[in-house]
């Protein structure tokens, strides 16, 4: 027996009603309406066996397109099957036949009481409409029920007159059938699918829009174990009873309806069109060939039965991408690229927005048109204006597929790779680069191409062959010096990558600058002054009286990058950290990020190193995901340490696996790095290991001064911790004399520090108030003047003089709450514990936040803005404001979002 759904509840109620009236003898006409799919013929089904309950004869019939052309085809379905009436003959003339089927019906009716069930009345053939709208008219006067199920749908194509149209009202029961709602779609699917999870769900009934049809067919393709997502393609779909589904809808809507349904999939499948919401009418009945007033009216009415749905820019979509698909199944994929190509030809017309006309080239196949690459390339900029690389790859792909000349395509191709070497696992760039450098093309573009070519080389660690390539277009360049420098500069600084190659590099580079000083220029000048403070050969004072000069001398555009990104590390290093900021910022300004430039990285590990120096945790806590340890892992971890986040910190270090790391810079860094948390984790060993690694590798480069890796403390430390303190000492004083060649305060007290732990006795407490002395007066001091108020601490209260050591351990404390540095902060307590001190008032972290403080960040945490927050707590916005600074300031944070787990955990946040 059918079982019709609930959703069908109220036409088969009504149906049953009228089948129990007219077994007591009153006719009455039904009329079932409802879109395509929406479970009319389920109805009709249900009324049938309603009836034969009840004991009334049935008579069904259902129109087919096929029937159309003959007459009366539908009547005598209808009627053909009865034995009696089998030899009725169908003549020319119309009313005669007609005349004679009514007897028919009649007789039969006399026999007894009668349903008849026409499905799809709107496919009949001409005479059958007319002898049943006849028949109609009088079927009150007869115990008959008769049920028409029409299709009531708004297709592009102007729509006959309903079946009813001439009748008068009062013989008509009228029901429409309205489509699925999302809860009673949903149902139907928990209830195949008990196990589904809400995603999967939810899926399934937005591919089904709304549709009874189309979620049936979808739930006979779909198995949770083959899908455990819905799939966005019907190629995925066994048996297929859902694209056989679409296909019988838009055939049923006909084809001009189909036209405009595949023209609005194409330009869903192409992600919009970036138009104003009444533009997409005018192009959609454009690309089908229509008429406006109709496909807006066809919009509006599919989406309000669901099986279109508005999107963020206003314009109708299908709701899931495998309705999408199954509207486009059988759309040949050249007729595919015509439509994706007319639809970005109406767009330009319009003036649509340059990345909406580009989305549409990326599906339109190659145009030969001279408007499409330099539109591709406008879009490819907006795109990285917007921090989408991705995009902006696939719109030069797709400009590389036009006919370009030799000059555009060769910086078409060298923007291109730049942006692939960017992607993980990426091994387009550098074929494409070296494409680029073999084009013919103005002289700065080939430096260009060749410097992004090298930079490339050197990231996949091959910095000798981008040093050669560097070198290996000099003679190309004849009469442009200022390029020839920028190659040399470039190769010098992508030299760093690799200890022998530096070597090299530096000795020609000093070479050059002592016999012609002017062939080095400005950029390769500063190189030397780096070169010049990591080897301990000049004072942070000299080298940035030096660079200074250097800045203030007219600059060459391109090798600018050069100067200006040296200066800042060198000011990092001297901390001079305003300064070196404000050179950061000038020098990625003036990158290009669709240019591979060897000087971004070192601008944004400068920038990276400058927060480290400031002890800004909040900025040195995202680890990087990558292979290759780098300087942004060294400082993460060091974060993590200070933070009191050891355990985090060994768990990422477990994570890299050294004996696959390319042997550059960067590894000495996380060395020294996983020196620090290990020697945190309680292994002085292991960490004293790394500490001396680092320095051997360091000095292999020519690296010894402390401000670029302070090894030789940190390896002291561990040598006392081990039992070793001539060692120790040995160690911390030699960095003290290189740490006074440097001179910045930071850099010597370190050493103070260490040496004077190391000396003990009362030449070590001269030494570290030495460095407590002159860190009180340091510019930049990070948690440096913490670590040697602990130490001076410790000093004292060997020394007997426990009131002063407790006001260095109670300052110690403070300074790093100030920092959000846990480690230093627990350390000074111990201390102070181990002397019989209190431990001081918290004067950050969560503990520390004020009631009204606490109120208010909690109501920001829930997403409240501040003006809902002062409105609630009947505040001025400005003091909401205020409170928010000394709450980010306490709890170590920047951002908003990073208010509940600093709430939470109290300490500050990756």
């Amino acid at each position: 027996m059918t079982h019709p759904s609930p959703e069908l509840a109220d036409a088969t109620a009504l149906l049953a009603a009228e089948a129990e009236r007219t077994r007591t003898g009153g006719g009455r006409l039904v009329l079932l309406r409802g879109a395509t799919g929406t479970g009319r013929t389920t109805v009709l089904e249900a009324a049938a066996e309603q009836a034969a309950a009840l004991g009334l004869k049935t008579l069904r019939a259902r129109c087919s397109p096929a029937d159309t052309a003959i007459s009366f085809s539908t009547v005598l379905q209808l009627l053909g099957p009865v034995p009696e009436f089998a030899d009725l003959a169908v003549d020319g003339d119309e009313r005669a036949t007609a005349a004679g089927l009514w007897r028919v019906l009649r007789a039969y009716a006399e026999a007894s009481p009668l349903l008849v069930a026409v499905d799809d009345v709107h496919l009949a053939d001409a005479p059958s409409h007319r002898w049943l709208v006849e028949s109609a008219r009088h079927i009150d006067r007869l115990p008959i029920l008769l049920v028409i199920g029409e299709r009531s749908q708004y297709d592009l194509d102007p729509p006959t007159s309903g079946f009813a149209h001439t009748l008068p009202p009062a013989l008509v029961r009228t029901h429409t059938l309205a489509p699925l709602t999302p809860e009673a779609a949903a149902g139907r699917v928990r209830r195949a699918f008990p196990a589904a999870d809400r995603p999967w769900i939810d899926a399934c009934v937005r591919a089904a829009a709304g549709s009874p049809l189309l979620l049936r067919a979808l739930l006979d393709d779909l198995d949770e174990t083959r899908h455990p997502t819905v799939p966005t393609s019907t190629a995925a779909l066994y048996p297929g009873s859902y694209p056989a589904a679409v296909r019988w809808w838009l055939d049923s809507a006909g084809p001009a309806t189909t036209e405009v349904a595949r023209a609005l999939a194409v330009l869903d499948e192409g992600t919009g069109t970036g138009l104003p919401e009444h533009d997409i009418t005018p192009l959609l009945a454009e690309l089908a060939g229509a008429d406006p007033t109709r496909v807006a009216g066809w919009l509006t009415a599919m989406t309000n039965l669901g099986l279109l749905t508005p999107g963020p820019d206003g314009h109708a979509h299908y709701p899931h991408p495998l309705l999408r698909d199954a509207v486009l199944t059988g759309v040949p994929a050249s007729r595919r690229r015509a439509v994706h190509r007319a639809i970005a030809e109406a767009m330009l017309r319009q003036d649509a927005p340059a990345e909406a006309v580009a989305r549409q080239l990326l599906a339109s196949g190659p145009l030969d048109a001279a408007w499409a690459p330099p539109l591709l390339k406008d879009a490819a900029a907006l795109a990285l204006c917007d921090d989408r690389s991705e995009d902006a790859v696939a719109y030069l792909r797709r400009a590389l597929e036009e006919p370009l000349s030799d000059d555009h395509r060769q910086r078409l191709l060298t923007e291109l790779g730049s942006l692939e070497f960017a992607a993980p696992r990426s091994s387009a760039a550098i074929p494409r680069l070296a494409e680029a450098v073999r084009l013919p093309a103005a002289p700065q573009d080939r430096v260009r191409a060749v410097v992004a070519l090298g930079t490339a080389l050197t990231g996949r660690g091959r910095t000798r062959k981008a040093v050669e390539v560097l070198h290996s277009v000099d003679g190309e360049l004849d009469g442009h010096p200022d390029l020839v420098r920028t190659l040399h500069t470039a190769s010098v600084l992508l030299s760093d990558q690799d200890q022998e190659v530096r070597q090299e590099v530096y000795r020609r580079l000093s070479e050059t600058a002592d016999r012609s000083p002017e062939q080095v220029g400005t950029a390769g000048q500063a190189l030397l002054v780096r070169h010049a403070a990591s080897a301990g050969l000049t004072s942070a004072r000299d080298a940035m009286r030096q660079l200074r000069t250097l800045l203030a001398e007219p600059a060459d555009p391109l090798t600018e990058p050069f100067l200006v990104g040296t200066a800042a590390a060198v000011a990092q290093w001297a901390d001079e950290l305003d300064e070196a900021d404000r050179l950061v910022d000038r020098g990625l300004a003036g990158q290009r990020p669709d240019l591979l430039h060897p000087m971004r990285e070192a601008l944004l590990n400068s920038r990276t190193d400058i927060a480290a120096a400031r002890a800004d945790y909040a900025h040195l806590t995202g680890f990087p995901e990558s292979v290759a340890p780098g300087n942004t892992h060294a400082h993460t971890l060091i974060a993590l340490v200070e933070t009191g986040r050891t355990a985090r910190a060994e768990s990422l270090v477990a994570g890299i696996d050294l004996r696959v790391a390319p042997d550059t810079w960067e590894l000495n860094r996380f060395l020294y790095a996983r020196g620090v948390v290990r020697a945190a984790a309680g292994d002085p060993a292991g960490a004293l290991h790394d500490f001396l690694e680092c320095g051997r590798r360091q000095s292999a480069r020519e690296v010894v001064s402390p401000v670029v890796t302070p090894w030789r403390t940190a390896a002291a430390e561990c040598r006392l911790a081990l039992g070793r303190p001539l060692e120790a000492i040995a160690l911390a004083e030699e960095e003290l004399r290189l740490a006074r060649i440097w001179g910045t305060p930071r850099t010597v007290a370190r050493a103070l520090r260490v040496l004077g732990t190391a000396t003990g006795g009362h030449r070590g407490l001269d030494l570290t108030e030495e460095a407590v002395r002159l860190l009180r007066d340091a510019p930049v001091a990070g948690t440096e003047p913490a670590e040697a108020l602990i130490a001076l601490g410790r000093r004292l209260t060997a020394a007997g003089e426990a009131a002063r050591a407790r006001d260095c351990l109670r300052e110690a404390a403070e300074h790093a709450e100030r920092l959000g540095a846990v480690r230093l902060v627990e350390l000074a307590e111990q201390v102070l514990r181990q002397g019989g001190a209190r431990s001081p008032r918290r004067r950050t972290g969560a503990a520390s936040l004020t009631g009204s403080e606490r109120r208010i960040a909690e109501l920001a945490a829930e997403g409240r803005t501040n003006v809902e927050i002062a409105a609630l707590l009947h505040l001025a916005r400005r003091t909401v404001e205020t409170h928010l600074t000394h709450t980010y300031k306490k709890l170590g944070i920047r951002r908003r979002t990073d208010l509940r787990p600093a709430l939470d955990r109290g300490v500050p946040l990756p």
